[in-house]
């Protein structure tokens, strides 16, 4: 449907609460439904983004929750080895030694039947081995049967892999 049809299709009142609905943040699909139940006018999502557009208004994106920089790797270690990534979290923190961060290494001959493989060892203490299957999924081999990282580490774990694979050129 062309937009110009679509703007006259609309009256003022109705352009107005779709600029007020953007203004409150509503997002496109919403504001396709709303213009269907309060409008009576069924428009595709593309429609609704040409009106909107038409309207010269913005769509507000949501806030995302900020993460915080990873610093950079550290130098690899000896050929042949794993090369390390530096922990998250400062060494000299005067935390106990299971709080530094988590930290990742990548295994220079993956492991059979996987693409990339690697170690972590959370901030707990507890290490596991990490790789990427043929399809491209990521799995995790605690070395402690039954362990489950928290939250948090899983997520600074896939910041770090993400770094140092980034780094590696993958």
């Amino acid at each position: 449907m062309p937009t110009d049809f679509i703007m006259n299709m609309l009256t003022d009142e109705q352009r107005q609460q779709v600029a007020k609905w953007i203004e409150e943040g509503v997002k496109l699909s919403e504001i396709q439904n709303r213009i269907g139940s309060e409008f009576g006018l069924r428009l595709t999502y593309m429609d609704v983004r040409f009106l909107v557009d038409d309207l010269k208004l913005t769509p507000k994106d949501q806030e995302r929750p900020k993460t915080p920089t990873p610093p950079p790797a550290a130098a690899p270690s000896a050929p042949g080895g794993p090369k390390p990534v530096s922990p998250i979290a400062p060494e000299s923190s005067g935390a106990p030694a299971s709080k530094i961060g988590v930290s990742v290494s990548v295994d220079q001959l993956a492991r059979p039947g996987a693409m990339v493989s690697g170690k972590v060892t959370f901030s707990d203490g507890q290490k596991a081995d990490w790789y990427f299957d043929p399809a491209g999924r990521l799995g995790l081999s605690p070395v402690q049967a039954g362990y489950r990282p928290t939250p948090a580490d899983l997520q600074e774990f896939q910041m770090a892999l993400e770094s140092e694979l980034s780094r590696m050129g993958m």
